[in-house]
């Protein structure tokens, strides 16, 4: 089975739907026109073996890398060249979440 992301105007992704291995090649043609969808459809891959990841709604469709890039997780994150998302300090090891209020890593406490 093939998958396939809508893309808005701004190349943000609606929603990723699949299409018969027998409609692959033509997918784009297939759910506008032959399902009466429109919209432009970019094929996507659990595989990652195309357009860096697979596509999930609200992702971005970067048309010059063709590739789609994830949601910005927090305000403060930047893209680095590898166009994945990452915090202003590097993640300590063990179990720990990002504060955007604070700007810091802080530990997971352990409940019971």
């Amino acid at each position: 089975m093939a998958h396939f992301a809508e893309i808005d105007g701004n190349n943000k992704v609606l929603r990723v739907l699949v299409v018969s291995n027998d409609h692959e090649h033509r997918g784009q043609e297939f759910l506008a026109e032959d399902l009466g969808l429109g919209g432009t459809w970019i094929q996507t891959s659990y595989n990652s073996n195309i357009r860096k990841q697979f596509a999930g709604k609200d992702f971005v469709y970067d048309q010059i890398k063709d590739i789609f890039i994830r949601p910005q997780p927090f305000e403060s994150w930047t893209l680095d060249e590898n166009h994945d998302w990452q915090p202003p300090t590097p993640r300590p090891d063990g179990d720990f979440y990002w504060d955007e209020d604070t700007q810091t890593w802080q530990e997971l406490e352990e409940v019971g």
